[in-house]
């Protein structure tokens, strides 16, 4: 599949630019940039896939093994999920990530991407077919539906029996939806409302890095950082929210620190809650780490949140008691993405508790069954 994609570069780069220019002025920019395809970002696709190639195969795997008193043998064995739905929106690697990952934990996967990505999707899937068969795999084991007509997503959602899970990954519409009208299993996140909460005691050259490339590296992907949280103690925030403005990000201030640069914008109730995927972002003054966990747990997404602090023990409680997929302490919240964990890609990332958390990989796209071994026990008894 790697080797495809790398031959049909070309061929891809000229499908993504039938979609850019049919999309030309109906997209946000984030939505842009989430469907815009580049050399680097093919080559990126590639060498995903060479990772996951190289990683062990979860199928088989023993991950838990145990006797009990009576001699039986207990083993849980990772196993595929079987086949997964992965509706999406934008953003054509999903059909590179999602496909080799799945097939590698064993399942097949049914693809349905957006219409706007339709001519980048086809390309690239066709490169994961010419990889099945030079394999000897099925062709069928990643299937793509061509069809536009918004009827089909209906059709996978109560796809049970069919369709053993569903993965959606594009906007919040497209989720809620999902959510809201699925029967069969869902693995989402809604929102990425992601905080990068500065302490007192962080280091203010690595407090400023980590905050600017939270927010600017790319503000489209949803491990992007949508409110900026600064302990009422530390000692310069305004250089944090004047590097932010430098970069024409525009920044929504609560009171405590609109005096600050007269660029701010004051905030309104809604900014805590609001997943930008834009060149905005909000600003609060918190009461030291109790403030900040509070903040995140009236307002975040259960997604990716970050501490930054040269205390260990203030960094300890953050990371122990902020309930999300993904908590960094010193780190980017860009760092939420699957290739970023070593995994090759992500087929999404989940929020939810059940099953799979944070970047979901090859271990995500499988379930395990326990294999009992036994000498011809019997309980007896009533």
């Amino acid at each position: 599949m790697a080797m495809a994609i790398r031959a049909q570069a070309d061929a891809i780069l000229a499908a993504n630019a039938t979609d850019m220019a049919a999309a030309d002025g109906g997209l946000s920019p984030a939505l842009r940039d989430r469907l815009q395809v580049t050399r680097d970002r093919i080559e990126a696709m590639a060498a995903g896939l060479d990772v996951i190639a190289a990683l062990p195969d979860p199928v088989g795997a023993v991950a838990a093994a145990w006797v009990t008193p009576n001699g039986l043998t207990f083993e849980r064995i990772r196993v595929p999920l079987g086949v997964v739905g992965i509706v999406f929106e934008s953003r054509p690697n999903v059909t590179a990530d999602a496909g080799a990952l799945a097939v590698m934990a064993g399942n097949a996967v049914i693809l349905r991407g957006g219409s706007e990505a339709a001519q980048s999707t086809a390309a690239i899937h066709a490169c994961l077919v010419a990889g099945l068969t030079a394999a000897g795999l099925p062709m069928g084991a990643i299937q793509r539906v061509a069809d536009p007509d918004r009827a089909l997503v209906g059709a996978m959602l109560g796809a049970v029996g069919l369709i053993d899970v569903l993965i959606p990954r594009g906007g919040k519409g497209l989720v809620a939806r999902v959510l809201a009208e699925a029967k069969v299993p869902v693995l989402a996140h809604l929102d990425g409302n992601n905080h990068v909460y500065v302490d007192a005691a962080a280091d203010p050259e690595m407090a400023l890095r980590i905050v600017l490339d939270s927010k600017l590296r790319r503000t489209g992907v949803c491990g992007a950082m949508e409110t900026l949280l600064i302990d009422a103690a530390y000692p310069d925030p305004a250089t944090l929210l004047r590097a932010l403005l430098d970069g024409r990000c525009d920044v929504r201030a609560d009171a405590s620190l609109l005096a600050l640069d007269p660029r701010l914008t004051p905030a309104v109730a809604a900014d805590w809650d609001t997943e930008y995927l834009d060149a905005v972002a909000a600003a609060a003054s918190v009461d030291g780490v109790a403030g900040a966990i509070v903040h995140i747990a009236n307002h975040g997404s259960h997604h990716t949140d970050a501490i930054v602090t040269a205390d260990p023990i203030t960094a300890a409680r953050f990371l122990g008691e902020v309930d999300s997929a993904i908590v960094l302490h010193n780190a980017s919240t860009q760092f939420a993405d699957g290739a970023e964990f070593g995994f090759g890609g992500e087929i999404g990332i989940a929020t939810g508790r059940l099953h799979a958390r944070g970047p979901v990989a090859l271990e995500g796209l499988t379930t395990y069954k326990n294999v009992v071994r036994g000498t011809g026990q019997v309980r007896g008894g009533g």
